[in-house]
């Protein structure tokens, strides 16, 4: 909003008013998975409503052939994007407290971003796919019932994010799925039960030796992390 001028140091990219574009926006970044879903398999197999059957509440997730796995990943990489965001007046949510938890399920996942009113939810992965393919890809909602309304906007979110994501950590779009990057899915809980804007971004294939690297390294981390503000920039602006 053009809540008066900001200062003539900012940083963050702004509107034409002057002010900060996420400035009050309401963002929920999902890390998937969780540091103790492994040894819970009797809580995280249990089946929750998708919104058009029935999965898992949550799975292990994958990792690294070095053991890097995903549920540190994305717990590292959810808190310096939330930082960014949060350095350019965003109101961030995380969908979970630490990466010694379990869970949450997906279908409360979901009901995290509907509850915040969220403005985007952006629920952050790494693939586990054959080690000889390579990239990233953004996954959209499909229309199963509830999210009908959302999905149209998070279509739009999807290329936002993953354009900056391409543009800024030079990681090309998966080698072995989707189409330039995007894919669209109805089988993943958190897309079916949103009523608000969402995507999931596989942010490289784990097993992928050079997308391992990356995704091990902190320093590239961070600019994923930079990348990705820039991407709600683009969609919230």
């Amino acid at each position: 909003g053009g809540d008066g001028a900001v200062s003539g140091g900012e940083q963050s990219v702004s509107s034409s008013r002057g002010a900060p574009v996420l400035r009050g926006k309401v963002i929920v970044v999902d890390p998937g998975h969780n540091g103790g879903n492994a040894g819970r398999p009797d809580e995280i197999n249990k089946k929750v409503f998708i919104g058009n059957g029935y999965k898992a509440c949550n799975t292990t997730g994958t990792s690294t052939a070095a053991g890097y796995s995903e549920h540190a990943f994305t717990w590292d990489l959810a808190n310096r994007l939330a930082k960014v965001l949060r350095g350019e007046g965003a109101k961030v949510t995380l969908t979970r407290e630490d990466d010694r938890g379990v869970g949450p399920c997906v279908n409360e996942r979901a009901a995290i971003g509907n509850r915040a009113k969220a403005d985007a939810v952006l629920s952050l992965h790494g693939d586990g796919a054959a080690a000889s393919g390579h990239g990233f890809h953004v996954i959209e909602p499909l229309p199963v019932g509830k999210n009908t309304g959302i999905v149209a906007a998070s279509a739009r979110l999807g290329e936002a994010i993953r354009d900056a994501y391409r543009s800024g950590t030079g990681i090309p779009y998966a080698s072995y799925v989707g189409r330039a990057g995007l894919d669209r899915r109805g089988d993943l809980g958190g897309l079916n039960l949103s009523t608000v804007p969402i995507v999931f971004l596989e942010c490289g294939n784990m097993p992928n030796p050079g997308d391992a690297a990356k995704m091990s390294s902190a320093s590239f981390r961070q600019r994923m992390a930079d990348s990705l503000a820039r991407g709600f920039e683009h969609y919230l602006g």
